[in-house]
């Protein structure tokens, strides 16, 4: 079992940035691979970007690219999303989320969820 837990939300105006953290635990936290997903009212869950256990692969949705910037620190069982150049279409409800072994995309991959933290970006 994996537990993941999400906090930094917030509300930040166009333009800003943000950190969202990740605390994964667990027994087993080796080939950990964590993604970030979000979810706007009225809309579907999207994929936001994700990394390898290693890091040295990461993946991003093109929607984020070059403003987001996925990362962990396996010492402290800790993945971030730093959040830059923040959009009001970027208000969503992040979700992380983890699977074992590669990255993926597609959310029905992964086996286990964090309750969300909300960002809100006001224009």
């Amino acid at each position: 079992q994996v537990q993941l837990v999400e906090s930094g939300g917030g509300l930040v105006q166009t333009g800003g940035s943000l950190r969202l953290s990740c605390v994964v635990s667990g027994r087993t936290l080796r080939n950990v691979a964590v993604g970030w997903f979000r979810q706007a009212p009225g809309k579907e869950r999207e994929f936001v970007t994700a990394i390898s256990w290693s890091g040295s692969s990461t993946r991003y949705a093109d929607s984020v690219k070059g403003r987001f910037t996925i990362s962990r620190d396996n010492a402290k069982n800790t993945v971030y999303l730093q959040m830059q150049s923040l959009k009001p279409e970027d208000t969503a409800v992040y979700y992380c989320a983890a699977r074992y072994f590669t990255v993926s995309s597609i959310g029905d991959e992964y086996d286990y969820w964090g309750q969300g933290t909300q960002v809100t970006v006001s224009s």
